[in-house]
């Protein structure tokens, strides 16, 4: 029995090697000097020049957590496209009443220009 995990006792030693080795290998030949712009903090694109404490706008972000919220909901159609015909009429009736719901929700947030750029 134990035998039968060989090859994958084999496949865990020989990507521990190859870690070790592509952390090894750049550290020894690889270059000692640290240029004075990767020093320098970067993030998201943007020189980090003036005050940290500035004011940006959310606005991006509110549309990508609504994004991420609709996407989530729409893939509660796909289980419900594969049971369709066990659930007859009773799911039909549930499902319209979830898009009435995540509809109304989409109205919602159109309405009040969350969308709007």
């Amino acid at each position: 029995m134990p035998i039968e995990y060989l090859p994958i006792l084999i496949l865990i030693v020989i990507a521990a090697v190859f870690a070790v080795i592509a952390l090894a290998v750049p550290a020894l030949f690889g270059p000692k000097r640290t240029p004075k712009a990767r020093l320098e903090p970067y993030e998201s694109g943007m020189l980090p020049y003036g005050d940290a404490r500035r004011r940006f706008p959310v606005h991006y972000y509110v549309v990508a957590v609504l994004f991420i919220l609709f996407d989530i909901e729409v893939i509660f159609l796909y289980p419900w496209a594969v049971v369709l015909r066990q659930l007859k009429l009773f799911g039909l009736i549930e499902m319209a009443v979830f898009l009435v719901i995540l509809l109304v929700g989409f109205g919602y947030v159109w309405r009040k220009g969350a969308l709007d750029w």
